[in-house]
């Protein structure tokens, strides 16, 4: 996985401070990446095992490159915070997508160096949390009882892999990072 930081520490993309990572998705089921997961010391919370059990969580058959771009919903030009799909709209508007579900615990096992994110932060409810990065994928569902994707979170040197929950009217802050595939 390459890491790159962007040009300028504020703006919106793409002159803003962002992270670039090729992430290689695919090659193993999903009971094969658990396995890898466990093997690499993720935990991972119950809505994340709920999204793992889903039936549109689909892998795939071989490993494909993806292009991923890091960046906070204010570097989208959400400045004062947006609901999830104003987010998705305006990476959109900006040339970028949606990631598959599957490129979360791909991302995982290949950045497993994540800084810790709760030092020196009180913690949170209905919000990200701090230092926690947000895969943006399609939802499985519109139900709100199905986990919305994934986020990655390292808490007390632990690895985390989990599934949030959230809805539509939630306000993601400005400061929240969020991952998008960018050129595919």
């Amino acid at each position: 996985m390459n890491a790159t930081p962007g040009q300028k520490a504020d703006g919106i993309f793409p002159t803003c401070s962002a992270v670039h990572r090729t992430v290689l998705v695919g090659g193993m089921s999903k009971p094969q990446l658990l396995i890898e997961l466990r093997r690499s010391g993720v935990e991972l919370n119950d809505a994340a095992r709920l999204l793992f059990a889903h039936d549109g969580f689909t892998t795939l058959p071989t490993g494909v490159n993806f292009t991923t771009i890091e960046l906070s919903v204010g570097n989208l030009g959400c400045t004062r915070g947006a609901t999830i799909a104003r987010v998705h709209a305006r990476a959109k508007e900006l040339g970028l997508s949606l990631c598959p579900l599957e490129l979360a615990p791909h991302l995982r096992l290949q950045f497993l160096e994540q800084p810790e994110g709760h030092l020196g932060h009180p913690p949170s409810s209905h919000r990200a949390p701090p230092g926690s990065l947000t895969v943006a994928s399609q939802q499985l569902t519109d139900d709100d009882e199905t986990p919305k994707g994934f986020y990655l979170r390292r808490v007390a040197g632990t690895r985390w892999l989990r599934g949030y929950r959230s809805g539509a009217e939630h306000r993601w802050n400005p400061e929240d990072r969020l991952v998008f595939c960018h050129g595919q």
